[in-house]
């Protein structure tokens, strides 16, 4: 029954930076991993950066040093924190929230995609 919806995607210059939200309609402290992933137009969906317990932070290769995760549990919201941009990072953005064990097995839940589009 929880939902996630994203929002902040849009055109940013090559260099540049944007946040991307995810607003969760749930408390996300009760979920044990959050994480961002991507899908590129022709490329399978890739993670991009994911939190599990609360502070166990993993990042691509390909963003480590240019993205930051981080959410808050204030707003039931996690964010994408994207810097010095590159034509590489287009896709379409999803968040991503699982809680590992509930009383009907595992729960997974993703949100409907922001579209991120670099260009100068």
């Amino acid at each position: 029954q929880a939902q996630l919806v994203e929002s902040g995607g849009g055109l940013v210059q090559p260099g540049g930076s944007l946040r991307l939200s995810c607003a969760a309609s749930k408390t996300i402290s009760r979920f044990d991993t959050l994480a961002w992933y991507r899908q590129a137009p022709g490329k399978e969906r890739e993670l991009v950066a994911s939190i599990s317990n609360g502070a166990n932070i993993k990042y691509a290769d390909s963003v480590r040093g240019r993205f930051t995760i981080a959410k808050d549990n204030a707003k039931n919201t996690m964010y994408l924190l994207m810097s010095s941009v590159k034509p590489e990072d287009a896709a379409v953005y999803y968040c991503y929230a699982e809680r590992w064990v509930t009383v009907e097995g595992p729960f997974r839940i993703w949100g409907q995609g922001t579209q991120v589009t670099v260009s100068s």
